[in-house]
């Protein structure tokens, strides 16, 4: 199988499940304290259960910083963008790689049946790009040796 047509949901098997999110009235400043503390660059915006928005570290210096904000006065809220471009678990990696390229995102929410399953950020899937080319890589050469004897 092509590493491009890998589906979301084989991705999501191979990495952990943990989401991480924030209420859409909490400070900017407590969303950069979780992103650090978390070590992920984004967080979704979740109020009672429902989607409604993702916060990034760029919203954060495009928003906050660059207009003289400041983050412990300013809501997620103020800042995040919405809506979000999302994914279900059957668009596969390459669908994900055009839609990060063509929008000029980092993060892909995966929803199904409106509920957030996970996470997909653009280093998830160049890592599992790279993954599945040395896995290629390694089985040619275990083919062309092989079968050179």
């Amino acid at each position: 199988m092509s590493e491009l047509t890998t589906t979301v949901g084989a991705l999501l098997q191979q990495k952990p499940v943990q989401v991480w999110s924030i209420e859409p009235d909490a400070s900017v400043y407590r969303a950069i304290e979780m992103m650090a503390d978390k070590q992920v660059g984004a967080l979704l915006v979740i109020d009672k259960g429902v989607l409604r928005g993702i916060v990034s570290e760029r919203d954060y210096a495009r928003k906050v910083i660059l207009r003289g904000h400041s983050s412990k006065e300013t809501s997620v809220a103020e800042i995040m963008t919405s809506p979000v471009i999302f994914i279900s678990r059957n668009h596969t990696v390459g669908d994900c790689m055009r839609i990060v390229t063509k929008n000029r995102i980092r993060h892909l929410p995966v929803l199904k049946d409106g509920e957030v399953v996970g996470m997909i950020s653009i280093g998830d899937l160049v890592n599992w790009v790279i993954t599945e080319q040395e896995n290629t890589i390694r089985h040619l050469e275990a083919y062309i040796s092989g079968s050179a004897t």
